[in-house]
């Protein structure tokens, strides 16, 4: 029986996109044969995930997982072809795994070469591809997000995923006492402010300081050029510009934001508010917001192109 080696495994696998151990038991069978072995693969309806690696992936779900201490947590983004895979109890189940395993990688790389959680015998890409192969769509682990508390450092880490898997917030939360972090009030405040976060598209920064220079700059150039102002003097002008500026960047910063559930208060307040209350400074320290699909080129396809194009290649 000829040898099987590690290198003829990879091939037939970058070859044929099928799952490792299917490529090895398909070089087993052909004797080594590479176009053998592929043949084989098709025959066995193996090699589907490999025809489907290059289709757009704009769907899935965004998920996470929180330790139960609060000191860590995940954002994690896995996306698919159609809303109907989304949907499917196997790609929601795998989504749950992906994102309980991504709590050990601080990148997808680091989370692909990982042995499975489910299957230790494979990898994470392993597991991804054979996936591929059972639901019929390409699939994708597109980003992930994870935070832990600095060694010293009290707060929480928290999580808030809102329609059904879109959209999805993961926040670290400070404060400079212990007994605040513990508090069911500070957890309550970590989850309200992941949820405003989720409520607000425009919001990409904690306060107006975070914000680089060169954003105030440009949107200085935009106001200064328009119309309504043109004819006005320049101190006036500049009066004007500014406050538009000023409130531009605001609207770019979660403290700034009225309160999602009271109008009557800003986030600012919100947060003062809780931290008289339980006797601790309160800290928003980084956010990190995933939008399903945000920056995917969506595929627009006729269905009679796409069967002419198939029955074209047979």
């Amino acid at each position: 029986m000829a040898e099987i080696t590690a290198k003829m495994v990879q091939e037939l696998r970058k070859q044929t996109g099928a799952g490792m151990m299917d490529c090895k038991k398909a070089l087993g069978e052909t004797e080594g044969d590479l176009t053998k072995a592929s043949e084989w693969l098709r025959q066995k309806g193996m090699v589907a995930a490999g025809k489907k690696s290059d289709r757009v992936t704009a769907e899935g779900l965004v998920d996470h997982f929180i330790q139960p201490d609060g000191a860590s947590g995940v954002l994690l983004e896995v996306n698919c072809q159609t809303d109907f895979v989304a949907r499917n109890e196997a790609f929601k189940e795998l989504v749950v795994n992906l994102a309980a395993q991504a709590i050990t990688a601080n990148t997808v790389e680091e989370l692909m070469e990982q042995s499975f959680a489910q299957d230790t015998s494979i990898k994470v890409s392993e597991a991804m591809i054979n996936s591929i192969a059972t639901l019929g769509e390409n699939l994708n682990v597109r980003r992930l997000a994870n935070y832990k508390l600095a060694a010293g450092e009290a707060g929480v880490v928290d999580c808030y995923i809102h329609t059904g898997g879109r959209v999805g917030v993961l926040l670290e939360l400070g404060t400079d006492s212990a007994a605040a972090a513990g508090n069911d009030e500070f957890k309550a405040l970590a989850r309200n402010l992941a949820m405003q976060i989720a409520a607000c598209p425009n919001v990409e920064y904690i306060n107006v300081s975070e914000i680089p220079g060169e954003i105030a700059t440009k949107e200085k150039e935009i106001e200064m050029g328009r119309d309504d102002i043109a004819n006005k003097p320049d101190a006036m002008k500049e009066k004007i510009v500014q406050g538009r500026i000023d409130k531009r960047l605001k609207e770019m910063t979660l403290v700034d934001q009225p309160y999602i559930k009271d109008q009557s208060l800003t986030v600012t307040e919100l947060m003062a508010q809780t931290a008289k209350q339980l006797g601790g400074a309160i800290t928003v320290r980084r956010f990190t917001r995933f939008i399903l699909g945000e920056g995917i080129e969506k595929q627009e396809s006729n269905f009679a192109d796409e069967v002419a194009a198939q029955m074209g290649q047979l």
